[in-house]
This record gives structure tokens, C-alpha cells and sequence, in this order.
């Protein structure tokens, strides 16, 4: 019958990241905390695709990073000092019905014996339970702006003590941003994520070069993608980590192209930008091949460009520089090989002065990389760029892309388009290549798909 108790919560299956990281994460979140205050954070909700039915559920990403905890509809409070345990999760409940339609639930008692709660209660008795928690508390930390709707719920939850004060009811002072403190340990990886993060990025690696010896002129871009998404797949990672973007001819020089509708033509280059997510965790992974599996002279001048910038941005990253020394190496290096070229003339030094670069090379060379493809943590501390440290990841993504319409350049480079991307990883003696297993050389990329 409907609420039914089910049969005892399944364990869920061994991920890469333990239980008792889950705990430290919480802990050391716990410790940035005021004395006296409290943490909320909710899980990502459902989302309707069309009429009755819901886009695949993908979890918050700060609620996963403290918890592991995979179903909407729940809410995690940290609370620090409590004396009956300082993690408080609310949860689905269990009900035999609602199981048979739509899949296992952990319900509170699962909530505790598989992902460390303390104390667990059903999501229909917050309303009930959390202003107690609340109440003489002197902070609360939580995300505001995110849900307009579980804001006021935060807001009703607090207003429902104030209205209390008159009888000896004691409300928190202040609500604080929970995102910079939580964000700031996201930003630092542990060895667990660097390896789900090297996995991810073998997985794609393999994505990678099962298209481009898949490429064949007169095949659709969406063909290619789909042998990305197979691959992605078959080896346990179900989602992409962003919508693929494949990209054929011209298509290559917008940036976030994901039409993938094209036909693919001989003498073209095909731009794909793609990463898989693996228990939580993005890679991001861009290659430029041709479609013919042979570069001609101006596409193969533009790739050396590229690669080159790409180097000379590895070789910038290492602990104590700071962010941006990486994405200027980019800069300088294409545009020196723009002024070489002839698509750009004038002083090196001048041109990158006055940003003419960007008519080619309009984005930056990278971003963070983790439980979000464009993953949390500041770019600059203060006025200044922030400083790299081991454990840190990003993108090194550097690209040229002459548009069809370019006027000012001869009509051979135009309708080129070429990016190149790694994820790297910022260790005590410099950085690791997480996406080595995918070729990058116009020599490398040639040979796999003659193969």
C-alpha cells in the first residue's frame, strides 16, 4: 500500500570518493564557520522536460561535493557543536509505490547508514523540525539567489521564530553567503577527485579518437557526436559533461556551436569540444581535425599556432605563478604567429597592447575545472590574479577562428576555425596532463585517423 515501508535501503555502489572525505569536507567547511550559526544547503530539484516527463536528475554540485547523496528533494544542515550530531540531512521517505514507478530511495535510514548523517527525517517534516534548529543560532549560512522559491522557505523558516520573540524566541542576526568559503575548498582537489578527474579524462581521451578515425567526408556532425556519447557510455559515464559542440567548416568558428546538424565536407576541418562526467566530475576535452584526415597548408599553418600557444601556456603553469601568466603566454605566442602569417601586421608588442588579437582569439585560455565544467573558486584575490597551488585544475584551451566574413584577411583562411584543450593539474613541481591519451600533433592526428 501507498508509504509502505520498502525492503532495507540498497548501499550504493563504491564511488571514488569515500565516505570519510565526505566527513572531512563537512568538518572543514564546519571549522571556517562562525561560532553559533548554521549551514542550509538544498539539492538540485527535477525538472519537467515536456508534459510528465523530467529531464535526467543531476545533483547540486555543492549539496553532492558535502554529501554524495544523489536524489532530489532533500536538504543538508550542517550545525555545528550540536550535541545529538552536527549533520542533519532531510530526505525523501521511504514508500514501497513510489519505488516500484520511479527507482530506489534511501529514505532517512539510509541517509545515515550509507552517507554519514547524523540524524535524518523526512522532507515532509522540515517545516516542523528546521526553525528548532535555527533557533539560537546567530548566522545562518546559506546560498541566497539561487531558488526564488526555496529562498522564502529559508525566509518563512526565520520569520517563523521572529514571530516568537515576544514569548523568549531567539532569531539569527545574520544570514551570510555560504558560497566563498565553500567554494574556496572545491577549488583545492584532493587525490580522490584527481582521480576521477585522470578517468574522466582517459574516457574522453578515447571519445576523442574514436571520432576521428569514425570522420569521413559526407557523415552528419551529430554522427560524430554520437560516437563520442557512445563511448562516454560504455565506460560508465552516462551524461556529458556539457552539450557536445561538433563543429564542421565554418561551423568551427562559433564558439558554442551545438546545432551538430551539418554535413561534413572534404577539405574541411571539424572543431569537436566534448567531455564526459564521471561520478560527478567534468572533463572538457577540444580537438581539430580534418575531415579528409589530411591538413592543407593554411589549416595545418593555424594549427602549429595553436599548439604552439598551448605549450608555451603548459610551461607557464606551476605553483607560485599566478592565473593569468598562462593565458598571456597564449596571447603572445598567436599573436606572433598572426603577424607571421600576415593575418595580423604591426608591432607584437602593439597589436596585443590594443587587443587586435581578439578578432581571431576572443575567449581566454581556460577556466576551473571539477565538479562543474566551469567549476567554482576566484580567478583574482584582491586587485591580484590569484596564485596557482597544487591540487588545482583547469582548462588550457587556446584557438584561432577566422570568420567567414573576415574581410581584412585573403579568402584562403577564411572559415577556419582550430581550438586545442587539455585539463591540467597543478602539482608541487609544476602540472600534470590529465587528457594526455588523446593526439595533439598534426603528425599524431594524422596517423590515428589513417589508421
Amino acid at each position: 500500500m501507498a508509504g509502505a515501508k520498502s525492503d532495507k535501503p540498497r548501499k550504493p555502489a563504491a564511488g571514488g570518493v569515500s565516505r570519510a572525505e565526505f566527513a572531512r569536507r563537512r568538518s572543514h567547511l564546519m571549522a571556517m564557520m562562525e561560532p553559533g550559526s548554521i549551514a542550509i544547503i538544498p539539492s538540485a530539484r527535477e525538472l519537467t522536460r515536456s508534459r510528465d516527463t523530467e529531464f535526467p536528475f543531476r545533483q547540486d554540485s555543492d549539496f553532492f561535493y558535502l554529501s554524495g547523496f544523489g536524489e532530489p528533494d532533500a536538504v543538508l544542515v550542517l550545525v555545528p557543536g550540536r550535541e545529538h550530531g552536527e549533520c542533519v540531512l532531510f530526505c525523501r521517505d521511504r514508500d514501497a509505490d513510489k519505488e516500484l514507478w520511479h527507482g530506489y530511495r534511501q529514505g532517512p535510514e539510509g541517509a545515515c547508514e550509507h552517507y554519514g548523517a547524523d540524524d535524518a527525517f523526512p522532507i515532509g517534516d522540515i517545516d516542523d523540525i528546521l526553525p528548532g534548529l535555527i533557533e539560537g543560532r546567530q548566522r545562518v549560512y546559506y546560498s541566497m539567489g539561487r531558488s526564488a522559491n526555496f529562498d522564502r522557505q529559508v525566509m518563512a523558516w526565520v520569520n517563523q521564530i521572529r514571530a516568537r520573540e515576544a514569548s523568549g524566541a531567539v532569531p539569527p542576526g545574520e544570514l551570510t553567503d555560504l558560497d566563498h568559503m565553500l567554494h574556496e575548498l572545491r577549488l583545492i582537489k584532493s587525490a580522490a577527485e584527481l582521480r576521477l578527474m585522470r578517468r574522466a579524462g582517459e574516457v574522453t581521451a578515447r571519445a576523442h579518437c574514436r571520432a576521428m578515425q569514425f570522420c569521413s567526408p559526407g557523415q552528419y556532425e551529430y554522427q560524430l557526436e554520437a560516437e563520442i556519447l557512445h563511448e562516454f557510455a560504455m565506460a560508465g559515464a552516462r551524461q556529458p559533461a556539457y552539450p557536445s559542440i561538433v563543429g564542421g567548416g565554418a561551423n568551427g568558428c562559433i564558439l558554442h556551436y551545438i546545432e551538430n546538424s551539418a554535413k561534413l565536407r572534404r577539405g574541411d576541418l571539424v572543431l569537436i569540444d566534448a567531455g564526459c562526467e564521471l561520478e560527478g566530475y567534468a572533463a572538457d576535452v577540444t580537438r581539430t581535425f580534418p575531415v579528409g584526415g589530411r591538413f592543407n597548408r593554411q589549416q595545418k599553418a593555424l594549427y602549429e599556432v595553436v599548439l604552439a600557444a598551448q605549450r608555451a601556456a603548459f610551461e607557464a603553469i606551476r605553483p607560485g605563478n599566478h592565473w593569468n601568466q598562462p593565458h598571456d603566454e597564449t596571447v603572445r605566442v598567436i599573436t606572433e604567429g598572426l603577424v607571421r602569417l600576415g593575418l595580423l601586421k604591426g608591432s607584437v608588442s602593439k597589436l596585443i597592447e590594443r587587443e587586435a588579437y581578439r578578432d581571431f582569439y576572443m575567449h581566454r585560455a581556460g577556466h576551473w575545472l571539477g565538479l562543474d565544467v566551469h567549476d567554482v573558486g576566484d580567478y583574482r584575490v584582491g586587485d591580484a590574479w590569484r596564485v596557482l597551488e597544487p591540487g588545482m585544475v583547469m582548462t588550457v584551451e587556446p584557438g584561432i577562428y577566422v570568420a567567414p566574413g573576415n574581410t581584412r584577411v585573403e579568402p584562403r583562411w577564411r572559415g577556419i576555425g582550430i581550438r586545442i584543450e587539455d585539463n591540467v593539474a597543478v602539482t608541487a613541481d609544476g602540472f600534470e596532463i590529465l587528457t594526455e591519451g588523446v593526439p595533439r600533433t598534426v603528425a599524431e592526428i594524422e596517423a590515428l585517423m589513417a589508421a
